[in-house]
């Protein structure tokens, strides 16, 4: 009998401490939100001495004993070129897969480039105008977008190297397209307003307002002593085609196993291009992917309280959704209610163990992932992953025996 009453009383405090693992739980603080890489690029574009809004405090996720990683050693990461800032600019959709097109010319030809962001985002104004007079001015006028306008732009455009067309006027440190959004947005709210729909018009004009703001692009360009036009260097020196590429989407309003459209703001022209899949295949596809070499362009949701700039992490604390929880049906009903957003853009370069949790890296154009070493990178857990980023992009290699691509 005492054996057994020892043998009770061994399984009672294994259960309690299991139980205690098992209940764990994050806290939840108030900060007030800091900053300083956007004050920086306030202060470069002219935008610092304007009238702040009354700051507010935000409830986040107390990480103050929080094991995130504070380098990118130990982990399996593809080449890239260092980070970059976005600047007083919503284009994190090309600054993203910009950079993995740049990874994917390293993986497939040895070459490092350093292509054009401006390029790729100038000839997105130009469509966004012809589209708007096509459509009456029905269709959406905004800086944002989605991985495969570049691939869009690019077949019909091509692109250039950043040193033939930055997009940067002598001097300027950060990108700033405050003023030259609001240009664009009332002139063709003009041409609402007169019904004037005149589309080779609309279209010179843009064109105009953007070689003021951002310079006028050059129609061919030197690369190692040859001369390129834009889809000549696309066809002929990085040698990538658009088609090669695939966008990958997991939610349940529409069906899985088929192509779907992407139904967010940014998706403007209503592309149907995506391949719908559950979020295990979904999840496999990047693990898989990221082992092989390839890198990805993802899209999803930052505005979250688990996100810190200061710990460069990413992760779903206990008070949103416990980890066993996060499944199709918990993704679907944040994206459905509005909670989980299509906001922002980023290169998915590598992933690893640290400290016990599997994470993924990406490199980061947004100011906060400036605030802190590792600078112009964040660390997010799988569970983050898993629950707030919709699609990708990736070549359509990484997508073999999980998708039918046709």
């Amino acid at each position: 009998m005492k054996k057994f009453g020892v043998l009770i009383l061994a399984v009672s405090l294994i259960s309690l401490a299991t139980l205690a693992q098992e209940t764990k739980k994050d806290k939840g603080i108030f900060v007030e939100p800091k900053n300083p890489f956007w004050e920086e690029i306030q202060k470069s574009t002219g935008e610092f001495g304007k009238p702040k809004k009354e700051a507010s405090k935000a409830f986040i996720v107390d990480l103050s004993g929080y094991d995130a990683p504070k380098s990118l050693v130990g982990f399996q990461a593809a080449w890239h070129n260092p980070p970059v800032s976005q600047g007083n600019t919503s284009t994190c959709w090309c600054f993203s897969t910009v950079s993995m097109f740049e990874s994917e010319v390293y993986r497939l030809y040895g070459k490092k480039v350093r292509i054009s962001e401006a390029f790729t985002v100038y000839c997105e104004y130009l469509e966004r105008a012809r589209r708007f007079v096509r459509e009456r001015g029905r269709s959406a006028v905004a800086e944002g977008s989605e991985a495969n306008a570049v691939t869009r732009e690019w077949k019909l455009y091509g692109c250039m190297p950043w040193e033939a067309y930055s997009g940067l006027q002598p001097g300027q440190k950060f990108h700033d397209h405050s003023k030259l959004i609001g240009e664009v947005k009332a002139y063709l709210s003009s041409l609402q307003s007169a019904n004037a729909w005149d589309e080779g018009q609309a279209v010179q004009t843009v064109k105009a307002i953007l070689n003021h703001h951002l310079g006028t692009p050059p129609e061919t360009f030197v690369v190692e002593g040859k001369t390129y036009t834009p889809r000549q260097y696309l066809k002929d020196y990085l040698k990538i085609d658009p088609d090669d590429y695939v966008d990958v989407l997991s939610y349940m309003q529409q069906p899985f196993g088929t192509r779907v459209e992407y139904e967010v703001p940014d998706n403007w022209w209503h592309s149907p291009d995506y391949y719908n899949i559950p979020l295990d295949v979904f999840m496999k596809i990047l693990k898989s992917a990221l082992a092989r070499g390839f890198t990805v362009s993802i899209g999803g949701d930052v505005s979250e309280p688990g996100r810190n700039s200061q710990k460069k992490a990413c992760m779903i604390p206990t008070f949103d959704i416990p980890s066993a929880f996060i499944d199709d049906s918990a993704r679907q009903y944040r994206f459905g209610n509005g909670s989980t957003t299509d906001d922002h853009g980023v290169h998915l370069i590598g992933c690893g163990q640290a400290g016990g949790t599997f994470w993924f890296v990406t490199k980061d154009s947004a100011a906060s992932a400036f605030n802190a070493d590792p600078k112009g990178y964040y660390f997010l857990t799988e569970d983050y992953l898993k629950l707030k980023m919709m699609d990708f992009m990736v070549h359509k290699d990484a997508v073999k025996g999980f998708i039918e691509v046709k």
